[in-house]
């Protein structure tokens, strides 16, 4: 059946933020190979903005598809993967020989996994929780350093605090971790207003010191979110356990 009129542009708009998404980390990366990564952190910035907006348009218009997961896939491994671990790399990692090749290569590697994972279990994961640190947070939290380490000067061992940045950030996305996605939070439902009067002041405050304030949030939630599965080890630890369907 062709899809014509109103509905095939309800099914092209979607794709389209996702295009975008994938623009945003192919400029991104053009920028930090000439030495811009201001430019290139807040590129991958809006990529993430625009990855926010593409699957809820998807859900609004009643448009999701499997072409549109995957395709949504595929950009965020460009976005959130590739372009991260370059700018990691030209930044902090070109002097470092071997070891300055493998460490993002693991950052992308993890990246490419989590995805996958993801879209292997799309029908498992419950709406409440990430398995795992999802790629475009790992990927703010290392803009954000990358714009932190452009303010302020963190010394001879920069490149080392990098790469385990890096790496921690990797394995956060392939751990078992389950990290809030506020989608059904009781709290969220019950205070509508005070959410969004956070979100505006949030959003207000990376406009104002993104050199910090990007570092600052992604650091909170994650750490947040770490604290809370120590505190509810034993009711989270079967969360992600899903039992194989019976072959017919």
């Amino acid at each position: 059946m062709i899809i014509q009129g109103p509905k095939r542009v309800a099914y092209f708009l979607p794709n389209t933020f996702t295009a975008l998404n994938m623009a945003c980390g192919f400029a991104s990366i053009i920028f930090a190979m000439k030495g811009n990564f201001y430019i290139a952190c807040l590129l991958l910035l809006l990529g993430a903005i625009f990855d926010m907006v593409d699957g809820r348009v998807a859900r609004l218009t009643g448009t999701q598809s499997l072409f549109g997961e995957q395709f949504d896939s595929i950009s965020d491994v460009v976005s959130f993967g590739m372009a991260p671990a370059l700018l990691m790399y030209l930044k902090f990692f070109t002097e470092m020989g071997r070891f300055g090749v493998i460490v993002p290569f693991i950052y992308l590697l993890c990246g490419a996994l989590r995805l996958a994972r993801f879209n292997a279990n799309i029908d498992k994961v419950t709406s409440d929780f990430f398995q795992g640190l999802p790629i475009p947070g790992a990927a703010l939290g290392v803009i954000g350093f990358i714009l932190a380490s452009t303010e302020f000067s963190f010394g001879p061992w920069a490149s080392y605090i990098a790469a385990a940045y890096a790496v921690g950030y990797g394995f956060l996305m392939i751990s078992n971790i389950p990290f809030a996605s506020f989608k059904n939070s009781e709290f969220v439902k019950k205070n509508k207003r005070k959410v969004l009067a956070i979100i505006f002041l949030t959003f207000s405050l990376i406009l104002l010191y993104e050199q910090v304030m990007i570092l600052g949030v992604i650091s909170v939630y994650v750490l947040s979110c770490l604290i809370y599965d120590v505190v509810k080890r034993k009711e989270m630890a079967t969360i992600f356990d899903w039992k194989e369907e019976d072959e017919v």
